[in-house]
């Protein structure tokens, strides 16, 4: 996503420039754009329009089908059947047919220590800037932990609780579901991984680890893949995610 240049001086005659610049360059909201009269600047309101319709976008578009397959994913859809009705009934994002879950079955290796999904949510700008880059981090992590990693899944219109469905299905121990999160005005780009122990469809919120703002100005998709597989090997020894993995 493309941003103000920070470094720019946008007010006139700011009281004390250094503090000013600091703050400019080192916070990414709109602060300090200054305006003309009554009205934001016209660089302002520009880069607002764009970095509204990049937003727009990352909700609104598909992650490419070439993608999961250079990925080596095996690519599902969720019980939502479009873009439209997986954004108006936000429940059919979180589970899966009965004829998709045969294709798993049938596709996939079951009985893994280690589930790894992949959603598209709500910015398949995410999925597509920071997969590429994460992934082989992540299963570098997890091979040189010896974890037996289940054959990885795409999921087209998934929501989080996907991942219970997809991890009860393969009787996976430990279950992650990597899934493009709400973009806003200052990234697009926004992954999160979700973890639960013993998957299960009906799972509780509570029982489920994350890890989010995995992105380029955030945490580093190859710095997350290796922190994904780091909480993953923890909650595979200790059998407990979310609360209880905190609670111990």
């Amino acid at each position: 996503m493309t941003t103000d240049d920070n470094s720019e001086i946008a007010i006139d005659s700011p009281n004390d420039e250094a503090r000013y610049r600091k703050m400019r360059e080192r916070h990414p909201s709109r602060v300090g754009v200054g305006r003309a009269g009554s009205r934001p600047r016209t660089s302002t309101l520009l880069q607002f329009r764009l970095d509204h319709g990049e937003a727009r976008d990352a909700v609104s578009t598909h992650v490419p089908d070439q993608l999961a397959e250079q990925l080596g994913l095996v690519s599902i859809q969720s019980k939502a059947s479009s873009k439209t009705e997986f954004l108006a009934n936000p429940n059919l994002g979180r589970d899966i047919t009965d004829e998709t879950a045969a294709t798993l079955r049938d596709q996939c290796v079951e009985g893994p220590d280690v589930q790894i999904v992949v959603s598209d949510g709500l910015s398949s700008t995410a999925v597509e800037s920071n997969l590429p880059d994460l992934l082989p981090s992540l299963f570098d992590g997890l091979d040189a932990r010896d974890l037996n990693v289940g054959t990885p899944v795409f999921v087209e219109y998934g929501r989080v609780n996907v991942m219970d469905a997809i991890g009860e299905e393969l009787d996976a121990d430990c279950c992650v579901n990597l899934i493009g999160e709400r973009p806003g005005l200052a990234t697009n780009e926004s992954l999160s991984a979700y973890f639960i122990y013993g998957p299960l469809r009906g799972s509780s919120t509570s029982k489920k680890s994350v890890i989010s703002n995995i992105h380029r100005n955030g945490i580093p998709p190859v710095e997350a893949g290796a922190e994904i597989a780091t909480v993953l090997a923890e909650i595979y020894e200790n059998k407990q995610s979310g609360i209880d993995l905190g609670d111990r």
